[in-house]
């Protein structure tokens, strides 16, 4: 029983597993704001293009 309860103490005390979490979610939102600033600024892009394609 004490092995048991010995265990439990230790998981408790480990944060390893949150601390990868927080990493996952860090990774995931700076993927996130990566994508859209990407996506407007291939929309800006895009819409230059079109008006020097014009006006040559």
């Amino acid at each position: 029983m004490k092995f048991i309860i010995d265990q439990a103490k230790r998981f408790v005390r480990e944060d390893e597993g949150a601390t990868m979490v927080e990493y996952g979610l860090m990774v995931a939102l700076i993927a996130i704001v990566c994508i859209g600033a990407v996506t407007t600024i291939g929309t800006n892009l895009d819409a230059v293009f079109v008006d020097i394609g014009g006006s040559l």
